[in-house]
């Protein structure tokens, strides 16, 4: 019987904690590049109370010594699986900014330095199992890292093409995207004794190619390293088939055995996600982390509400629709409702919520009925792009309204902000209800700026990032400036941008630059050097120097130095945008 009910308990990190329980083995052992932080914004945790749930003994590890068995044996070899994940972000982005520099931070990890998540760490903590313990029970991968890396793939730090993970790390299985079912039955079938290798939502190696009719056979690694064309084949099967009411199966030859992706497993119901998001997550580093320093990242999750997984989206720069998936699955109202009033049973809640959102705070509570049916549209057609909002996508923040005002109302919720991205063509294509919903934003639940994420403002390069034409952020800030103006308030707008993105030069940030100082009113204080991230267009894009949608020649900047001064043209002082591009360049930053 699990312990799921029992009050103020972590999962076991400890031996101690074993006996406490009088547990002197477990089922599972998981492993993560994060401290361990029992929380519903962590994946590790999430997995780990479902194994809980199922009656399965399950102790978590974080952050393990990579040069010591210390870590790795404290609590002894798990009886059915290994469960390594790289953390919550890729260990490479964690590890690295955009020009490569290391970075000397991680809101990961306990006091801040960011000295304990090893670089492909996926990798290095299935090495560590093998080292330590021979022939073992299975080692399942799981987590961003190991899902964005499933096939052949881009990797921008080696600048190469790497082979799927499994073949890097030599584990058994990976559950890729979100998993929560995969990861169900991998638990019950591992259980039970039998073979998992037909589990929907999961990868393995293979010395035969499947013979079932739902799998499509994509380009071998050899064959994406010898012909860029064929790798942009092969990422658009991975990208098409992560729906899990039509996609096939994948499968592809690597030195002469087979990676084997199976049908995604289907999306969670609206009373299973609520069932997910009830568990009794400690919110808070586990007391061993925690004892080495505050970890910053809880700052920001420790009392926010994820109300929906997926988004539409589909910015190509984004792994989003990759791994969560483009249909939108929500909590009921009443779950969400009841975990912001058991915040305010808390001591050390202070009446905020950090966050109501999701991958997109404006996609709660609405979707289109075609899709929920029929699943997401193929031959790269998409629910928005940069001209359009397809006529089917019933954009409706009603609900969403609704929902912020209970929240509001709930005695002891002093303000709940909206801190996770807000998709601004969407509430201006809302005729209905999109001003209703800015000026929910605007009155209630956001604090001196509203953040947007424009990105960029040449319709060439917008297009390349699959990002809405400029008209509409003209528009949009209308409206956020006409309420703020009715409000009596004096709140701003800040905007998410983008330099050296593929299909963008220096010429397009000269344009960028007059776009915010005139159309804008503002200097861009910060902007982002582009990083080609595994499972996203962008990367392909970065990497093969090719629109992979139409397979024409794009220009890429991959020089360190001019990634920097596309920077630095849209971040200088309003009087550099009057300068000749000749005397652009201006001291370099980091990314």
């Amino acid at each position: 019987m699990s312990d799921i009910n029992k009050p103020n308990r972590f999962l076991p990190t400890t031996l101690e904690e074993m006996h406490e329980r009088e547990w002197y083995e477990l089922d599972v052992v998981l492993i993560t590049g994060d401290a361990y932080i029992d929380s519903p914004f962590m994946g590790i945790a999430v997995v780990g109370r479902i194994l809980e749930d199922m009656g399965l003994r399950v102790g978590i590890i974080g952050q393990p010594d990579v040069n010591s068995d210390v870590d790795i044996k404290r609590m002894g070899e798990p009886k059915l699986f290994w469960g390594v994940s790289g953390g919550s972000i890729d260990s490479m982005v964690s590890n690295y900014t955009a020009t490569k520099r290391f970075r000397s931070t991680d809101d990961y990890t306990p006091g801040g330095k960011n000295d304990k998540r090893p670089d492909r760490a996926t990798l290095v903590y299935t090495n560590l199992i093998r080292r330590y313990f021979k022939n073992t029970v299975p080692i399942v991968l799981g987590g961003i890292e190991a899902s964005l890396r499933r096939i052949t793939h881009y990797d921008y730090w080696s600048d190469k093409l790497r082979k799927p993970i499994l073949f890097d790390t030599k584990a058994d299985y990976m559950v890729y995207g979100m998993g929560e079912q995969a990861i169900i039955d991998l638990g019950n079938t591992l259980k039970a004794g039998k073979d998992p290798r037909n589990i929907r939502g999961l990868c393995y190696i293979s010395k035969e190619p499947p013979t079932e009719e739902n799998f499509l056979e994509i380009p071998s690694h050899d064959e994406c390293l010898k012909d860029k064309e064929k790798y942009i084949d092969l990422f658009k099967a991975f990208y098409d088939n992560n729906d899990p009411i039509y996609s096939k199966g994948l499968y592809q030859e690597v030195d002469g055995r087979y990676l084997v992706q199976n049908p995604p497993s289907r999306h969670m119901e609206e009373s299973e996600m609520d069932k997910i998001a009830s568990y009794p997550y400690q919110r808070d580093a586990h007391p061993y982390n925690a004892k080495d320093g505050k970890v910053k990242c809880l700052e920001t999750i420790k009392f926010s509400i994820m109300t929906h997984h997926g988004c539409w989206g589909e910015c190509n720069f984004c792994a989003i629709a990759a791994h969560q998936g483009r249909t939108i699955r929500t909590r009921s109202e009443e779950n969400i409702l009841k975990e912001a009033k058991h915040f305010t049973t808390l001591k050390d809640f202070k009446g905020i919520i950090s966050d109501v959102g999701g991958p997109t705070a404006n996609m709660y509570g609405y979707e289109c009925v075609k899709k929920e049916k029929l699943g997401t549209c193929i031959e790269n057609k998409r629910c928005v792009d940069a001209h359009r909002l397809c006529k089917t996508m019933k954009v409706d923040h009603s609900r969403n309204i609704q929902l912020l005002k209970d929240i509001r109302a709930i005695p002891g919720i002093k303000k709940a902000f909206v801190a996770s991205g807000v998709r601004y063509d969407l509430i201006t294509a809302d005729k209905k209800h999109g001003y209703e919903y800015l000026k929910e934003m605007v009155d209630h639940h956001i604090s001196g700026q509203m953040k947007v994420a424009p990105e960029h403002t040449n319709d060439e390069v917008l297009h390349h990032m699959g990002k809405p034409g400029k008209q509409t952020l003209i528009d949009f800030k209308a409206m956020y400036d006409r309420l703020n103006k009715e409000s009596g308030k004096k709140q701003f707008l800040t905007y998410y941008l983008i330099a050296a993105h593929p299909g963008c030069e220096e010429k397009h940030m000269h344009e960028l630059k007059q776009f915010t100082t005139h159309e804008l009113k503002m200097n861009p204080e910060q902007a982002q050097v582009f990083t080609p991230t595994p499972g996203t267009y962008s990367a392909v894009m970065y990497y093969t120097e090719l629109d992979p949608f139409t397979k024409k020649k794009i220009f890429v900047e991959k020089d360190q130095r001019r990634k920097e001064k596309q920077k630095e043209i849209v971040v200088a002082k309003n009087q550099f945008a009057c300068k000749s591009k000749k005397s652009s360049s201006t001291a370099g930053m980091q990314g």
